[in-house]
């Protein structure tokens, strides 16, 4: 394989070829490492995942940070902008919509400033770890990769 695909081009024995996210939990909330933007979004698409980005180095508060991921994920203009309502958009509000095939979301750039400290990144990447336990309840993936700034 060449260019863009996005499996790796190992051959196993019995000739299935592995995956990009072979190696990732099926829910978890984990660094974006060695991982990149494009590779996931592909690898999302390939699995008929949804793909979800938001990228959040010009943000500086809670509230913009809630912001752009609002605004990047498709969440409802009456988002309330506050980590309960995040909670709810990526749980209930997904999951009353229907069956879902799968989740792979980025946070990119997630701020380190005096409004939106290490504390409020946890409580951030918490709401996320508890959407990954949400749907791992009901067998469906949900994997977030983030970097921070």
């Amino acid at each position: 394989m060449m260019g863009n695909d996005i499996f790796l081009s190992t051959h196993l024995d019995n000739n299935e070829e592995k995956r990009l996210l072979d190696t990732v939990a099926p829910n978890v909330v984990q660094s974006i490492r060695a991982f990149r933007v494009l590779e996931l979004q592909q690898e999302a698409a390939a699995l008929g995942q949804h793909f979800l980005y938001a990228y959040c180095l010009d943000a500086v508060t809670k509230q913009q940070v809630l912001g752009k991921i609002a605004t990047s994920f498709g969440f409802p203009k009456h988002f309330g902008k506050n980590f309960d309502a995040l909670s709810d958009c990526l749980t209930d509000m997904i999951y009353k919509a229907g069956k879902q095939p799968g989740f792979v979301i980025v946070l990119e750039q997630l701020p380190n400033t005096q409004k939106f400290d290490k504390e409020a990144r946890e409580v951030l990447l918490d709401v996320f770890r508890d959407a990954a336990d949400f749907w791992a309840e009901k067998k469906i993936a949900f994997r977030v990769f983030y970097s921070f700034e």
